[in-house]
């Protein structure tokens, strides 16, 4: 996508200005995707979008800028423009360029064509719009989409590293509303994978409508939730996403380096209960939130976070590890070019263990089941937050004995994986999309059901 000579001649540029560090992100993207709602055929959408990022570093300043064109002066005025403030006179010297190769592991066999598979998408998208308002007649709504993505990158930096990636992208969305009177409530389910659009032999466009129908009925007559602390037991799959925004932004070196995170002098120590094992992998095949490589160039690893409770490792970008002494992971990441990249998670779960879910439940005698999380919020540096719950239920006695609604957990991520006491064996993952500095980047999430001794439940009581 960008001459080799042009990148090094850029690259020499900017060391000749100063920098101590030049890197060169060339992304050429498109996308697109069709939408289904009240039963026709809303939106067909496609773009295409190319940029260069051009990244220096002076020390620990990191300065970023980009550009459409690929035109050597224009690249070359980029960078002066950055480097204007911190010339200096002591010149590093660049590498000569080398192009890396690595072997993909990510199948991609229908690559993103808009000209190909419309017609299959919609037909997938109205079975499943059937399948979910055949459920109940006050399934009022149903809303379908699938996006479909590739992202071409190219790096080049001053350590004399050139490679590339192509990534593809799949990812399908639906979501059904009940309705009784004034009363409402929504079920949702959105499945991706790091592939094309073979992705769909994977999923049944009829179970999809109707697991996301069913989430919504049972809501629609559910009890309001009662409030205090008592024992939780978290579902499998998207209950991850607890671990991910309350304890996964914790163990970033964007958070590590700046003292910002609670655990960034806790290498080596005890932060859980001996029964969590957590890990950030990007190396799973076509899972969502892989990769080949990272956006700074390295090839992406498997990261263990915490061994049998004990914090084992960050994840760490090039400048988080300048910053902190750590050796780099592979999780430098960015939404395109317009971003610079910082430490972020690919593939961030919490592992099986032995425990079954039916154990679990009949070791409450009252408490909550939350079988599928929703959204939340989380207070940076602490990880305390406050997380809906989309599907509950009510344990009493050891059982299952009713639905709830407005649930929410309230706690700490450090406290909560110290209060989790039984891990389960039903393993699951789910995908979704993490915001931060470096933008939104597809991450998956994941776990087996867990049981959390104590935590504090919010509900409409």
């Amino acid at each position: 996508m960008l001459n080799p000579a042009t990148a090094k001649a850029v690259i020499d540029h900017a060391l000749f200005l100063g920098a101590d560090f030049a890197e060169l992100f060339v992304e050429h993207h498109q996308s697109g995707s069709v939408e289904l709602n009240s039963g026709e055929i809303d939106k067909v959408n496609s773009g295409i979008d190319f940029g260069i990022g051009v990244r220096l570093f002076f020390g620990h300043k990191v300065l970023y800028g980009y550009t459409n064109s690929t035109d050597e002066e224009e690249l070359k005025r980029v960078t002066s423009l950055l480097a204007a403030k911190d010339k200096r006179d002591q010149i590093a010297t660049a590498g000569a360029l080398n192009l890396s190769r690595y072997n993909s592991i990510h199948s991609c066999q229908l690559p993103l064509n808009q000209n190909a598979n419309l017609e299959e998408k919609i037909a997938f998208l109205r079975e499943a719009d059937l399948a979910a308002r055949a459920e109940d007649e006050k399934i009022s709504q149903f809303i379908g989409r699938i996006a479909q993505r590739e992202q071409q990158v190219e790096i080049f930096n001053s350590n004399g590293l050139h490679i590339g990636d192509t990534r593809h992208y799949t990812r399908v969305a639906a979501t059904a509303i009940a309705q009784n009177g004034s009363e409402q409530s929504i079920g949702y389910e959105a499945p991706g994978a790091l592939t094309g659009w073979e992705f769909n032999t994977r999923l049944n466009p009829r179970e999809l409508g109707h697991d996301v129908a069913k989430q919504a009925m049972v809501k629609l007559f559910a009890e309001n939730c009662p409030s205090g602390e008592m024992p939780v037991i978290i579902g499998n799959g998207f209950g991850g996403v607890i671990f991910h925004e309350a304890c996964g932004h914790l163990l970033e070196t964007t958070s590590v380096a700046k003292k910002a995170s609670v655990f960034h002098d806790k290498m080596g120590e005890m932060i859980a209960n001996t029964v969590v094992n957590a890990v950030d992998d990007g190396t799973m095949a076509n899972e969502w939130g892989s990769i080949n490589i990272d956006d700074e160039g390295m090839e992406t690893q498997r990261t263990q976070l915490i061994k049998d409770g004990k914090l084992t490792s960050f994840m760490v970008d090039h400048m988080g590890s300048l910053k902190t002494g750590y050796s780099r992971t592979g999780s430098g990441r960015r939404e395109s070019y317009k971003y610079a990249p910082t430490s972020r998670m690919r593939n961030t779960f919490i592992e099986p263990g032995d425990s079954s879910l039916d154990e679990m439940i009949s070791s409450v005698e009252r408490g909550i089941y939350a079988k599928k999380m929703g959204g939340g919020s989380v207070q940076p540096g602490t990880g305390e937050f406050n997380f809906a719950v989309q599907e509950a239920y009510l344990v009493e006695n050891g059982q299952i004995t009713k639905p709830l609604k407005s649930a929410t957990l309230i706690s700490t991520g450090p406290k909560v994986l110290k209060e989790i006491s039984m891990v389960g064996k039903d393993f699951e993952l789910a995908a979704g999309m993490c915001g931060s500095v470096s933008g939104s980047v597809p991450t998956t999430v994941g776990q087996p059901a867990l049981k959390v001794d104590n935590i504090l439940v919010g509900g409409g009581n």
